[in-house]
C-alpha cells in the first residue's frame, strides 16, 4: 500500500489559512472574526441543554476551504462513535478494494457428466456478497439446468471459506444477536429485499379468516432452513401485537400474541444461525423448481478443489453502487463484509483483525492520529470503538482529494430527503431547514451514544467538515441538538458582524416509534 501526502498536503493548506485568517481586518488565531464568535456562542448554547447534563460532547467544526477550525470543543476526547464508525470502513473499502470492486458467487463441479447425471458434488461456492438474493440463487440454478444438469448424485457443497467462520462481531452484545443490525456474516448468504439485510429472513404474521384461528405466518424469501412456532391467534377485534423471537443457538422463530381479523400483517427482520445453510436450502430449492435433482446431502463449509469446472456465476452490483444501501440505511453487514473482504484481498485473510489492520494503515495515511482511537469492528455496533472528533474531521477533509469522493458523497444520508435512498437515515430529520437537501452526514445510535459526522454548505458557499459525538446521556434522544447545531452551520455567513449571542434555531423533533426508538436507527419501512 503507498504512503499518501495528505497529512503534509493538510499541515500545508492550515499554515497558509492560518496566515491569511491572521492577516484579514480583526481576526487573528486568538482573536475569532465576529461571525466565527457567534457560531461558536450559538454552539455552546446548543451544547448547554439539560439533556446534555452528565454526558459527554465532542464536537468539531473545520472550514475545508481554507483549513480553519471554526469550533471546537472536547475535539480531542475518544468517544463512542456507534455508526460514525462506517466513514473508516467506508473510505477504505474504496480506496483499497476500489469502486469497481465486485462480488462473486460460483457454482462448480468436479464429476463427470453423461446424458444429464453429474456423477460428482455440486459446490456453491460465496465470494462474500450481502446483495444475494433468492432471485439470484433462482438465476443461479437456471443456468446449472440450461448447461444440461438433471440430477445431481453427490453432494451439494456449500462453501463459504472465503471468509472464516467467526459470525458474530468482537463486543457485540448477547440481546443484540437475533437483531437485523447484528446478523451473521457469512461470505454465503441471503438477503431478504432490497435492503440487502443479510443473513436475515422477513417473518409476515397475518390474520386467518375467521377468530380463534391460528395467525398465518410466512417468510420472504420462503424458506425450509427456519421452523415457525406460531402461537400467535386470530382475534375478531382489538390492537394487534405481535411478537417475533428467535430462539438463540438455532432456527426456531417463535411468534406469539394477536391480531385482528382485516388487520394487515406484521412483519420483522430476523437474523438466522448459520446463514451458510440458509443460501444452501434456498439454492438447493431453486435447483428443485429448475428440475434439478441433488441426492446427495448438503455440507457446509468445505472449500471448493481449485480444479473444479465452472457451471454458473453471479456478479454483484459494483463497489460504488453498493455505498449507497449500505451508508444510506446504515447497513451494519454491509461493514463487516467489506472488512472481512479487505482483509481477503490485502492479506489473503477474510479476518476482522486482518480487515481492521488494512483499515487503520489507510486511514492513518489520509492523516487520522490512529494512537489516538480504537476500531474494534466495521459497523460501529462494538462499544470499545473510540474515535475523537478530530479524527473523523481531518478524514473527512482529507478523502475530498480521492478519486471517488463524489461517489462517496452523494451515498451518504441527506437531510431532509424523504426518499429512503436519497435521504436515508436523515430522511426525516431538519426537514424545511436550510440544512435540508445541504447536509451530508452518516449518523450514529446506540443507547446512550448518538453522533452525526459529514459536511455542510455554508451560506456563504464553503464546505464545512463536522463531527459532533454525545455520549453518556440519559434521555431518550439528542438528536435534535444536531440538528441544531448541523441548521446553524448551513445559516453561518463569514461576512456577519455582529458577536450577538444567537438562539439556537427550531428544528423539527426526529419521528419516533411506538418503541421510543428513533426512525434513524430502526427498521421499519414506514420511518
Amino acid at each position: 500500500m503507498h504512503r499518501r501526502l495528505f497529512p503534509r498536503a493538510l499541515a500545508l493548506l492550515a499554515l497558509v489559512a492560518t496566515a491569511a485568517t491572521a492577516g484579514a481586518p480583526g481576526a487573528t488565531a486568538e482573536s475569532p472574526t465576529p461571525a466565527t464568535t457567534q457560531l461558536r456562542a450559538t454552539i455552546d448554547t446548543i451544547l448547554g441543554d439539560t439533556r446534555l447534563d452528565g454526558a459527554q460532547a465532542s464536537v468539531v467544526v473545520v472550514d475545508t476551504s481554507t483549513g480553519q477550525t471554526l469550533y471546537d470543543r472536547n475535539g480531542d476526547r475518544r468517544l463512542i462513535p456507534a455508526s460514525n464508525t462506517k466513514l473508516l470502513t467506508s473510505t477504505a473499502a474504496l480506496a483499497l478494494l476500489s469502486p469497481g470492486h465486485r462480488f462473486t458467487t460460483d457454482v462448480r463441479t468436479t464429476g463427470k457428466r453423461r446424458a444429464g447425471l453429474l456423477s460428482g458434488n455440486l459446490y456453491l461456492r460465496g465470494g462474500g456478497d450481502p446483495t444475494m438474493l433468492a432471485a439470484d440463487y433462482d438465476a443461479l440454478a437456471a443456468q446449472v439446468a440450461a448447461d444440461g444438469v438433471r440430477v445431481v448424485t453427490g453432494n451439494l457443497v456449500a462453501d463459504d471459506t472465503r471468509y472464516d467462520r467467526t459470525r458474530l462481531g468482537p463486543d457485540w452484545t448477547w440481546d443484540d444477536e437475533p437483531y437485523y443490525y447484528a446478523a451473521q456474516v457469512s461470505a454465503l448468504t441471503v438477503a431478504p429485499d432490497t435492503d440487502y439485510d443479510a443473513g436475515t429472513v422477513i417473518v409476515h404474521a397475518g390474520p386467518a379468516g375467521r377468530a380463534g384461528a391460528p395467525a398465518v405466518v410466512s417468510t420472504t424469501p420462503p424458506t425450509g432452513y427456519v421452523r415457525i412456532d406460531n402461537r400467535a391467534q386470530t382475534v375478531a377485534e382489538g390492537e394487534t401485537s405481535i411478537s417475533i423471537e428467535r430462539e438463540h443457538g438455532g432456527n426456531t422463530v417463535v411468534v406469539t400474541g394477536q391480531i385482528a381479523v382485516g388487520d394487515a400483517p406484521a412483519s420483522d427482520w430476523v437474523t438466522v444461525w448459520e446463514p451458510t445453510g440458509y443460501a444452501a436450502d434456498v439454492f438447493r430449492a431453486a435447483l428443485h423448481r429448475h428440475g434439478v435433482r441433488v441426492l446427495g446431502r448438503t455440507v457446509l463449509g468445505q472449500p471448493t478443489p481449485e480444479a473444479a469446472d465452472p457451471v454458473a456465476r453471479h456478479a454483484s452490483m459494483s463497489l460504488g453502487e453498493l455505498m449507497t444501501p449500505f451508508l444510506k440505511l446504515s447497513n451494519n453487514g454491509h461493514a463487516e463484509v467489506l472488512t472481512k473482504e479487505i482483509g481477503r484481498v490485502l492479506s489473503g485473510a477474510g479476518t476482522w483483525s486482518a480487515g481492521l489492520t488494512a483499515i487503520s494503515e489507510y486511514v492513518a495515511d489520509t492523516g487520522m492520529d490512529t494512537g489516538t482511537l480504537r476500531q474494534r469492528d466495521g459497523s460501529g455496533l462494538s462499544r470499545r470503538n473510540l474515535v475523537p472528533a478530530t479524527e473523523f474531521v481531518d478524514l473527512l477533509a482529507a478523502v475530498r482529494a480521492e478519486p471517488w469522493f463524489g461517489t462517496w458523497y452523494e451515498a451518504l444520508p441527506i437531510a431532509g430527503q424523504p426518499e429512503r435512498f436519497v435521504g436515508g437515515t436523515l430522511r426525516s430529520r431538519m426537514a424545511g431547514t436550510p440544512a435540508a437537501g445541504n447536509v451530508h452526514a452518516k449518523t450514529g445510535s446506540l443507547t446512550g451514544v448518538s453522533g452525526l459526522s459529514g459536511y455542510v454548505t455554508s451560506a456563504d458557499g464553503h464546505l464545512l467538515a463536522f463531527s459532533i459525538l454525545l455520549n453518556n446521556y440519559l434521555t431518550a434522544s439528542v438528536k435534535a441538538l444536531e440538528d441544531q447545531i448541523a441548521v446553524t452551520l448551513a445559516g453561518y455567513r463569514e461576512g456577519a458582524t455582529t458577536a450577538a449571542r444567537m438562539a439556537p434555531p427550531a428544528v423539527p423533533e426526529t419521528p419516533r416509534t411506538p418503541e421510543g426508538l428513533e426512525c434513524s436507527w430502526v427498521k421499519p419501512i414506514t420511518c
